[in-house]
């Protein structure tokens, strides 16, 4: 069936389903949903259940839309907005979601914005057109989502040509012939880096992860000149699982080189991932590296993302259909479930899961309708990966800052990733202070730490039930404590290194492979007194690992220059902060995932790690198993 079938289709079902003839200005695809403009939205709403009926006619989304024309531009209606709500409600963002014609109006006193009994927002869509939605403002403002919703204003045209594109797309004509689903292992595959799988069918292909080996001088990119992914223009979609740069890292570089399909993540996804691509050009230009790609390709990227949320399932070629579910990693973190054909299979990558409940999130989600191969991670999947408790971890924590808060030099240098481990931190140490567990001392955030908690809180949606209800509470939001202090130039980190006075200082790179840690490090690498807590992940070759294997000196450069920094600090490891399941975690899952899966791909963990997991699986619980690599591809059906 041709496109022009489908919305002719959509046509006719909107005479059999509505009493009365009404005015259809215009009916087209965005994405996989069509969207119906109409001049009388009244007669498509009135009756519940029109939207369904229709829906189920066509055998497609279907979202209806007033008329452009009667709706003011969004510059017009914002200046509309800002003379009708009061100032009292101190009115943070106004910004427009033109796929729904809503707006949102983001206010510190969300109840003045809304008037008695709704009557500010009524005259807001009287005078504008537009549904207003008004929501609680976060309580940290955050530069990257004010930046990224302002260029998608800016480009709103491009990107509605874009998804309309892109809606034919997904609804081509598919070929006849065999039936068959395969997956090609492009990187990440028994390592730890550079995630990056193809999901081919007959008639798509879909590449789930684009990520960099941050560790690596040299294999840091996925086979991203692999036979099976050329052309590019031959991809129908990129799914990004999560946004550390690992998983996400090289998707921008996909624009670089003609890819003009669409990339589907969550919404913290994209903005965090656009965060972290944009540190990854600092980063290489700092070392005078040549980055694999420019802003403006970041920017390319974050144009052609279409957001959903966990559990909205949306076609995304002509035979697969995608639904994202938590992970519990980081903020907006997914398993991507995939549903092939109609009815013939159905995979999930859970690309990096936490199968337990964090200070951030809830556990990883393990049930879907059906799922017959899993593709999982392992990269604690080893025999011996067995993490303490979320308890013991805290513990071990408040042990050793209250050691040597009280008698060391009180310097406290924690190696953490922006996004998740550093913000789970944060709240331990919030709370063990404001408790009186551990002396109160300055809590330093150097790299992107504060902003990457700032976007937190912009998504409390994606944060569990207590944590967000304390977020949206100022006098008990613990990312509010005075205690955290922002490291914004060079000369406070420099005061901070020379200050005798006992600090706690949490920097990135988690790794210690890059970043403000370095400064600190070479600053207090040599001191006896000092102290240094791993908290997550340390790959093999990065420096975090060399001092977690008592290298006695590190050389790193300054200005160019090799320098040796004798290591003589106290080093600790608190395992139980990792954001990954750790082996028991992983058999758990699988373990429990309703249905039980036929078949278990295991990736994402250094080779030994992989075969271990994937032997142990195959012994406890009879799935198939497999463990390819690099290059490999395994037929799915």
């Amino acid at each position: 069936m041709s496109v022009e079938d489908i919305l002719n289709d959509a046509k006719e079902a909107i005479r059999e389903v509505l009493s009365k003839p009404v005015s259809v200005t215009n009916i087209e695809f965005e994405g996989s949903t069509i969207v119906i403009y109409t001049k009388d939205l009244e007669e498509f709403t009135k009756e519940s259940g029109t939207v369904k009926k229709l829906a189920e006619k066509v055998k497609r989304r279907i979202s209806i839309r007033p008329d452009p024309s009667l709706l003011d531009t969004p510059e017009e209606a914002e200046s509309k907005i800002k003379e009708i709500i009061p100032e009292e409600a101190k009115t943070t963002d106004i910004f427009f979601k033109e796929d729904l014609g809503e707006v949102t109006i983001e206010a510190e006193a969300p109840g003045i914005a809304i008037g008695k009994k709704g009557k500010i927002l009524n005259e807001i869509k009287r005078e504008t057109g537009w549904a207003p939605d008004v929501v609680r403002a976060p309580p940290i403002p955050s530069k990257t989502v004010k930046d990224i919703r302002s260029y998608l204003r800016a480009v709103r045209g491009e990107r509605r040509k874009f998804l309309n594109k892109l809606g034919r797309k997904i609804n081509r004509d598919t070929r006849s012939g065999e039936t068959f689903a395969r997956i090609t292992a492009l990187g990440g595959y028994r390592e730890v880096g550079r995630s990056a799988h193809l999901l081919h069918t007959r008639d798509s292909k879909v590449l789930v992860d684009c990520g960099a080996d941050v560790s690596s001088d040299d294999d840091g990119t996925p086979y991203l000149n692999a036979p099976e992914l050329l052309p590019l223009d031959s991809i129908d979609a990129i799914i990004l699982t999560h946004a550390h740069l690992d998983h996400s890292g090289l998707a921008p570089a996909l624009y670089k080189y003609g890819f003009e399909g669409p990339i589907y993540c969550t919404p913290p996804t994209r903005d965090l991932a656009a965060l972290l691509q944009l540190d990854y050009i600092k980063v290489a230009v700092g070392e005078a590296r040549e980055p694999p790609y420019k802003s403006s390709h970041v920017r390319e990227a974050v144009k052609h993302t279409v957001p959903l949320e966990y559990g909205e399932t949306t076609d995304i070629a002509p035979d697969i259909r995608l639904t994202l579910h938590n992970a519990g990693h980081i903020l907006g973190s997914a398993v991507a479930h995939l549903h092939i054909g109609d009815g013939d299979y159905n995979v999930a990558f859970t690309g990096d899961i936490k199968y337990d409940n964090t200070w951030l999130f809830n556990q990883a989600v393990n049930k879907f309708p059906r799922v017959e191969t899993v593709v999982m991670e392992s990269t604690y999947g080893g025999y011996h990966d067995l993490q303490p408790s979320r308890r013991d971890a805290v513990a071990q924590l408040k042990d050793i800052l209250e050691q040597h808060l009280t008698h060391g030099s009180g310097k406290v240098l924690v190696p953490v990733f922006a996004v998740g481990r550093s913000q789970e931190v944060m709240l331990v140490i919030e709370e063990a202070m404001n408790k009186g567990e551990i002396p109160t001392a300055p809590v330093y955030l150097d790299g992107m730490i504060w902003e990457a908690t700032a976007i937190h809180t912009a998504y409390p949606e994606f944060l569990n039930n207590k944590l967000k209800k304390k977020i949206f509470h100022q006098d008990e939001n613990p990312f509010l404590s005075d205690i955290f202090q922002q490291v914004d130039s060079r000369d406070m980190r420099e005061e901070i290194c020379d200050s005798s006075e006992p600090a706690i200082v949490l920097a990135t790179a988690g790794m210690m492979n890059g970043g403000p840690v370095l400064e600190y490090f070479k600053a207090w690498g040599d001191d006896p007194e000092t102290a240094i807590i791993f908290v997550g992940y340390q790959a093999d070759g990065t420096i975090g690992d060399k001092i977690q294997k008592e290298y006695d000196h590190i050389t790193l450069t300054q200005n160019g220059d090799p320098i040796d920094i004798k290591v003589k600090l106290k080093v600790y490891t608190c395992e139980g902060f990792s954001g990954h399941s750790d082996r028991i975690q992983l058999l758990h899952y699988i373990s429990g995932m309703k249905p039980n899966p036929e078949r278990v791909i295991v990736s994402h963990g250094e080779e030994g790690k992989c075969t271990n997991l994937a032997s142990t699986i195959y012994k406890k619980y009879g799935m198939e198993t497999r463990t390819p690599k690099n290059l490999e591809t395994v037929r799915l059906y």
